[in-house]
């Protein structure tokens, strides 16, 4: 906006709380006044210095894209304890291909590991194991749409205790554990029996962390996770992927948004055409260098 408008008006619930000109207006400014207060200073870069154990390890992983041709490409990578790996790359490089094969939703070659155990994607291993996953677009890649928002907080752990009494799902315990995820995560909806396709984008994605986030997570897997979302809800998600990284988790961060990785990032991996083709601490990156790999002109 900042590049292209002149003039701007801020809506905030249904209410313009600000108009003026755009060069009058700093981003700080604009944003504080979508969110309705002034915002918090954050250190995102609270990190821990060394990576020695990788709790994610990805060796020669390939697969088949949609349509039968290769879409990634003989790929190694190690994600460490209290790490973020971003990956940047032009949409359509392997991404999505490369998140569906380490969760188990695509067919694929070479060896995943997680903390040392081989990884296939079962459901039981991402329990076991501790591997969680924020997809790009959660209500069609993590939700069921018109199930109720208590429902889908519950696709995690229907089958497990205290949901799960025997062969039954306890509707107390899961409306309890619901109520709990709305009152941490600030999950804004019509009511716990309110179907998914009801809340707005940052209520859905809001739903989803507090799902993949309220267990112990050993692996984060979260790809272009602030997609499509408001100001807020952008803030908000960043930090719990910085929280998880601080707490203990491997990050696999995948998104197409280069100031993302490096406000987020440790480490960036640069994808082209289904390959790793260029990696950098970074502390010595250089949006210009990765801009040149990932458009294949390095």
């Amino acid at each position: 906006m900042t590049r292209y408008a002149d003039d701007a008006t801020i809506l905030r619930k249904g209410q313009a709380v600000r108009t003026g000109r755009v060069s009058d207006m700093t981003t700080t400014e604009m944003a504080e006044a979508m969110i309705g207060h002034a915002l918090e200073k954050r250190d995102t870069k609270a990190r821990a210095p060394t990576y020695s154990e990788a709790l994610l390890s990805i060796q020669g992983l390939s697969a088949l894209g949609d349509i039968g041709l290769p879409a990634v490409k003989d790929v190694s990578l190690d994600v460490g304890r209290c790490e973020i790996v971003g990956v940047a790359g032009v949409s359509g490089n392997g991404q999505k291909e490369l998140v569906e094969a380490l969760m188990g939703q695509r067919d694929r070659s070479g060896v995943v590991k997680v903390c040392g155990r081989p990884f296939h994607g079962t459901r039981k291993e991402i329990a076991d194991l501790g591997v969680y996953g924020l997809p790009q677009e959660p209500l069609k890649n993590a939700c069921v749409p018109r199930m109720s928002l208590q429902e889908n907080m519950a696709l995690r752990n229907f089958d497990r205790p205290p949901v799960a009494v025997g062969q039954f799902i306890s509707g107390k315990a899961m409306a309890e554990q619901a109520a709990n995820f709305v009152q941490q995560f600030r999950v804004k909806a019509a009511g716990l029996d309110a179907e998914m396709t009801t809340l707005s984008g940052g209520n859905v994605q809001r739903a989803v962390l507090a799902r993949e986030l309220t267990n112990e997570v050993q692996v984060l897997i979260a790809s272009n996770p602030t997609f499509g979302l408001d100001f807020k809800a952008c803030e908000e998600t960043r930090e719990r992927i910085v929280n998880a990284r601080n707490n203990g988790a491997a990050v696999l961060l995948l998104s197409e948004d280069l100031d993302e990785l490096f406000d987020l990032a440790d480490r960036i991996v640069v994808m082209s055409e289904g390959r790793f083709v260029y990696e950098v601490d970074v502390a010595t990156a250089d949006k210009q260098t990765i801009g040149k790999h990932m458009a294949g002109a390095a």
